[in-house]
């Protein structure tokens, strides 16, 4: 095989490897779910159901979780005014280990009409991983305090988890939850596989500049040969 043909060959490989180790990133997984709440309220049981979102994004050695509520899932025979009603939940951990991270928000931004579903404001915590592994993240009970009266809602439907992504406990010493999910700026992705190869475009470029180093060699060394 002639030297120009090698070192052809060379490139190529280089440039498929990359896209192979694309395929091979590991990768978080997060999705809208449906939760259906039951809600024990100052006027009697009501239903509802709330497309539920949970992102996370690299704090550290923690996780700051954000759980979004597309719609609301009580409402009030009164008006509330602004900032009457405050609201908190529970994020249920599974998997590498069980635990229960608190989230809370601010209070309603804009007084809510009576007897209309109540928007719930974007709740915030911080989960830090004890235990190194793949964790899922699910809505659990959601807690609605106003006027002097609180309503709680329970998940009914059973639902799946909004998001599952791999986790190393804080001072673990591996990859930071970040890392893990395929990110390099340390948010850690809504949906997964598009980050991952976004993220591990800069390994493919490695690999096709090590390539090039061979070739490089290759070249020089035919050279001396035919010297």
């Amino acid at each position: 095989m002639s030297h120009r043909k090698r070192s052809t060959t060379l490139v190529l490989a280089a440039a498929v490897a990359g896209p192979a180790l694309l395929l091979a990133a590991p990768a978080a997984h997060a999705e809208v779910v449906d939760v259906k709440y039951d809600c024990k309220t100052p006027i009697g049981d009501k239903s509802a159901v709330s497309p539920i979102d949970i992102k996370a994004v690299k704090d550290g050695e923690a996780v700051k979780l954000t759980m979004s509520f597309q719609k609301g899932v009580s409402s009030s025979p009164i008006e509330l005014g602004k900032g009457a009603m405050s609201p908190s939940a529970l994020i249920q951990v599974k998997g590498a280990e069980e635990t229960a991270v608190p989230v809370s928000g601010p209070p309603n931004p804009e007084a809510a009409p009576a007897n209309t579903p109540i928007k719930i404001t974007d709740l915030s915590g911080t989960y830090t991983p004890k235990k190194s592994g793949k964790v899922t993240f699910t809505a659990g009970v959601l807690t609605i305090k106003a006027m002097g009266t609180v309503t709680t809602c329970t998940p009914g439907n059973d639902p799946k988890p909004s998001l599952e992504l791999e986790v190393t406990a804080a001072g673990g010493g591996k990859e930071s939850p970040g890392a893990a999910a395929g990110t390099t700026d340390g948010t850690l992705p809504q949906t997964g596989p598009t980050d991952s190869a976004l993220a591990l475009g800069t390994l493919g470029g490695t690999v096709l500049l090590s390539g090039a180093a061979g070739v490089l060699w290759l070249t020089r060394r035919g050279q001396r040969a035919r010297s």
